[in-house]
């Protein structure tokens, strides 16, 4: 129940957001067609704990200014590998063991991974993942990096 009445209200908010009108038609409009894809998916079995991780919001309010912070700081420092002459680019793969037990943790360290400028997750399986960085020492700060134990606390890990 509580994974339908969050997912009413995300798709509610969503169109709303998206939609821009405050009339009581397209309210009640979008409204109902949150309802009904609610229980489309039910209908599906796509709608659970894991396709909407609710549990996991307060974490995220946590994770998401560290990661915002992490791009920032690793777009700068492409940008310098960029306008430096030499162009000190050591294209590495780097394959490393992540923490994360479950699909919501490996998926969100994965895709944190290819946010971040310089590096790209080429391979997410569900017990390695292989990442491409632009630097050598990009690639190799994946394994066992700080962002691999953040998300693990993220995903409900000690």
């Amino acid at each position: 129940m509580f994974v339908s009445v969050g997912l009413v209200c995300a798709l509610f908010v969503f169109w709303i957001l998206m939609s821009g009108y405050f009339t009581p038609f397209l309210l009640a409009a979008g409204l109902g067609s949150a309802i009904a894809i609610t229980w489309f998916a039910h209908r599906m079995e796509v709608a659970d704990r894991e396709g909407q991780p609710l549990h996991l919001t307060p974490q995220a309010m946590s994770y998401t200014p560290w990661l915002l912070k992490e791009i920032v700081k690793a777009a700068l420092g492409v940008s310098r590998i960029i306008l430096d002459p030499r162009l000190p680019v050591s294209p590495t793969l780097a394959r490393f063991r992540p923490s994360q037990q479950s699909t919501v943790g490996l998926v969100t360290h994965a895709n944190s991974i290819t946010l971040t400028p310089g590096t790209i997750t080429v391979e997410a399986q569900h017990d390695e993942f292989l990442v491409h960085g632009l630097t050598r020492e990009g690639a190799l700060g994946t394994v066992d990096s700080e962002m691999d134990a953040r998300v693990h606390r993220f995903e409900g890990g000690a």
